[in-house]
């Protein structure tokens, strides 16, 4: 995903400025058999959410809403999937779970927002009202905006639910699509 002779801005840097803490080192020189141990340390990946054990943080009622954008170029949403399932699995009960933790996939939306998709949502209300109310997010409506003016809305499900359009109406408004079981 480079644009040019170098490779990927974002894992260069991590290679330069955490892995091998240098801001002179040559990608050039990487050797993934020598190198690729030191990669994965867990100290070089403190961007990297890894460990699937979060029990501590439910245990004082935290609480996880977790995002992605299915057009993410940079993590894949089946990376994004397999971590979910891992903190659903330690937990042990998926509705127990759902208790505490909710991934939301916006179609179209690339990393953390843009794309061609509806990618404009209010996260920090339903994690507010999650936390302070007990009311767990069941969508959330996203909405795509060109030059300021809403031109599509779309519920965002709970995973692993997905938006199905009912049949009638718009499609480029939320209210004719409900959320179900894939």
């Amino acid at each position: 995903m480079g644009n040019g002779p170098d490779p990927y801005a974002v894992a260069l840097d991590q290679l330069k400025y955490v892995v091998f803490k240098d801001a002179n080192w040559d990608w050039r020189t990487f050797d993934l058999a020598r190198d690729g141990e030191r990669y994965w340390a867990p100290e070089n990946l403190p961007m990297n959410a890894t460990d699937p054990n979060m029990k501590p943080f439910f245990a004082h009622n935290g609480k996880l809403l977790m995002y992605q954008g299915f057009a993410d170029p940079n993590v894949s949403p089946f990376q994004t999937i397999a971590y979910y399932q891992k903190v659903v699995d330690n937990i042990g009960d998926p509705a127990k779970a759902g208790n505490n933790v909710r991934l939301f996939f916006a179609p179209g939306m690339g990393h953390c927002g843009g794309g061609d998709g509806p990618n404009d949502f209010d996260k920090i209300s339903a994690l507010n009202r999650w936390v302070e109310m007990n009311e767990a997010p069941q969508t959330l409506t996203a909405s795509q905006r060109v030059d300021g003016k809403v031109t599509r809305t779309r519920p965002l499900c709970p995973f692993p639910q997905i938006a199905v359009y009912k049949g009638s109406g718009s499609v480029d408004d939320a209210a004719n699509f409900s959320c179900r079981a894939q």
